[in-house]
């Protein structure tokens, strides 16, 4: 997992980065709480009505996810999460972070996370 300040990349030039090297590329907005974040991540990424919205539901979501890349033959994707300052400090962002980079280890190539700290 990647991380970057806003100060370093705009989101414009990493979308333009990301479908240069032939991935797909979904932006996962700014959100200032765990729960506004995990509902984000659903939304964006389409996981199923009965996502828990919570770190284990997240987690096995994202393994799905990569799972369904690979599976439908899609091109690779590059995640892009806005992180709002307010959420930096709230607990979870670390063990989201690590929740990405697992599922980041688990698809290979076909998964790539990169934060962009607002």
């Amino acid at each position: 997992m990647k991380i970057y300040s806003a100060d370093t990349w705009t989101m414009e030039e990493l979308q333009e980065q990301v479908a240069d090297a032939g991935r797909r590329c979904l932006r996962v907005p700014a959100a200032d709480s765990k729960r506004a974040v995990l509902e984000t991540f659903g939304e964006v990424l389409g996981f199923p009505e009965h996502y828990g919205v919570n770190l284990d539901a997240l987690n096995d979501s994202l393994h799905d996810f990569a799972d369904s890349i690979s599976e439908n033959g899609n091109a690779p994707v590059t995640l892009l999460w806005q992180v709002a300052a307010a959420f930096r400090g709230d607990r979870s962002f670390g063990i989201i972070c690590e929740i990405l980079q697992d599922a980041e280890s688990y698809a290979g190539n076909d998964l790539r996370v990169t934060a962009v700290l607002l």
